[in-house]
């Protein structure tokens, strides 16, 4: 074994009365690759942080080649080469890639005036080792995500980083720029630098990591070589079980259409798009990018106007003013773009839990009766078996699969009888995405019509019961969800 460059020993951290940490131990050799994984709410991020010198641990300590240290802050784990490459990247956008990548430590004069022919000349070659060739002086504004990713990457390896941790670091990119992540990993590791990979996605855990150490509950389950374990196994690290069948099974029968569209159209976007929707059914809307699956469930919900057809729900024709009419008629949108439009990030989970059923709360003097709103929320969060277990925490403090589900509960309080969800598990570890597709297995058994939209092939077909594909605004197939193959959905969404 290698010698090890970092080494936790019983490191401990609550956070009030909940203890997200206990006694963790991780040792991290030179040169590896080590990945991170476990369930949203797991402990990760805050593990990181404490390496990181973000949080301070309540118990425990740390060790950088041997030496003991404790950071008071993320300036001093830098100094110890220790680098954080956040998932929620800290660009700044009207600032250029050298003055992002050198912030606070430009070379300057003796006057103290930036050198910006020095500055743009050692970002460049920063860049160039990460097999980026672009003007230094671009600003972060102009840069595609995977850009900005890799800017982040050259911004740690100015600081000399000698341990580089990585937080869900493909979750934006494109298949191309996956690539070339992997391959700066790669180069890296050579040159004998040792990163952390956080990630939810096993296939890449496997194809870029020496050695998987797992989180469960705040508690390290293991340590194990990539090579000498499996995804079963892992899996069963995560979550505490085996995950036999990672859907639930489909509906054993369907009532009678709940909605029905016909000749839906919008500009260029949607072209006399038809379909029906079952009471007790999931219904996959399949396609590429810009297909126009979201286009069609923003146009349902009223969020965006259309230029011809009819939606019709339980036999009546309906035309929805706006999205609040949407949801008093049973109709609710999960978007996929949870932070910007579907959560109060500055607010409590109770308060986004019941934001868009205020009406079932309100006396007949229009107050609110905090009691009734106080009751449903906890409900809804032992429902969805939220982490931590309370309805107090900011949303922006919970992570990204524990806010996915705090969205879900926000619709599910609303008393849906249709609801349409938009890449309900993007971002999402595996057990949190089989909990999430019982509860909308649970929720179409009740006899509401669910619509699924989702980029995950087998997602569709493992979880619905029939297929929409769409191509280009139009639908050009609807497939039995079972016995359809990832080669049929692709042969109509290319067609």
């Amino acid at each position: 074994m290698v010698a090890s460059v970092l080494k936790i020993k019983g490191i401990s951290k609550s956070f009030g009365v909940h203890k997200v940490l206990h006694d963790i131990d991780l040792e991290i050799a030179k040169g590896e690759v080590h990945a991170l994984i476990g369930e949203n709410g797991a402990g990760k991020s805050t593990l990181m942080k404490i390496i990181g010198g973000i949080h301070r641990p309540d118990t425990g300590s740390i060790e950088v080649d041997g030496e003991s240290v404790a950071f008071s802050n993320p300036q001093a784990a830098m100094a110890k080469g220790i680098s954080l490459v956040h998932q929620e990247l800290s660009l700044v956008p009207n600032l250029s890639i050298a003055q992002n990548v050198f912030s606070q430590r430009e070379p300057t004069n003796w006057l103290g005036f930036v050198k910006w022919d020095e500055l743009h000349k050692r970002t460049r070659e920063l860049m160039e080792r990460l097999g980026v060739d672009i003007d230094p002086a671009t600003m972060v504004a102009e840069l595609s995500v995977g850009i900005r990713q890799l800017v982040e990457i050259a911004k740690a390896l100015s600081m000399d980083a000698k341990i580089l941790v990585l937080d869900e670091p493909t979750s934006a990119l494109s298949e191309k720029e996956v690539e070339t992540l992997y391959r700066i990993v790669d180069d890296l590791k050579a040159a004998g630098v040792s990163i952390i990979f956080i990630s939810h996605k096993l296939p890449e855990v496997f194809r870029i990591s020496d050695r998987i150490s797992v989180l469960r509950d705040g508690r390290m389950i293991g340590t194990v070589k990539a090579e000498d374990t499996d995804t079963d196994e892992i899996i069963h690290m995560m979550v505490g079980r085996s995950i036999e069948e990672m859907y639930p099974p489909r509906a054993s029968s369907v009532g009678e259409t709940v909605l029905s569209v016909e000749g839906l159209s919008r500009g260029d976007e949607l072209s006399d798009l038809s379909f029906e929707l079952k009471k007790g059914e999931i219904l996959g809307f399949a396609g590429l990018v810009g297909s126009g699956r979201t286009e069609t469930a923003r146009a349902i919900f009223g969020a965006d106007p259309v230029d011809a057809g009819t939606i019709t729900l339980h036999g009546r024709t309906v035309k929805f003013k706006s999205a609040l009419d949407a949801i008093n008629h049973g109709v609710c949108y999960l978007t996929e773009d949870r932070k910007d439009l579907g959560l109060f990030l500055t607010k409590n989970v109770r308060t986004n839990i019941v934001s868009s059923s205020l009406k079932k709360f309100a006396s007949q003097l229009g107050l609110l009766q905090h009691s009734g709103i106080e009751d449903t929320a906890k409900y809804y969060v032992q429902h969805v078996k939220l982490r931590p277990a309370d309805d107090k925490p900011l949303v922006m403090n919970l992570s990204g699969g524990n806010q996915q589900k705090a969205l879900l509960a926000k619709w599910l309080c609303a008393d849906p009888q249709v609801l349409i969800v938009d890449e309900p598990t993007r971002g999402v570890d595996v057990g949190a995405k089989t909990e999430i597709h019982s509860h909308l297995r649970q929720l179409a058994n009740s006899g509401v019509g669910v619509i699924v939209i989702s980029s995950e092939l087998p997602e569709i077909l493992g979880l619905c019961d029939r297929v929409a594909v769409f191509n280009e605004g139009r639908i050009t197939a609807v497939l039995d969800g079972e016995g359809t193959t990832q080669e049929d959905v692709m042969k109509y969404a290319t067609m």
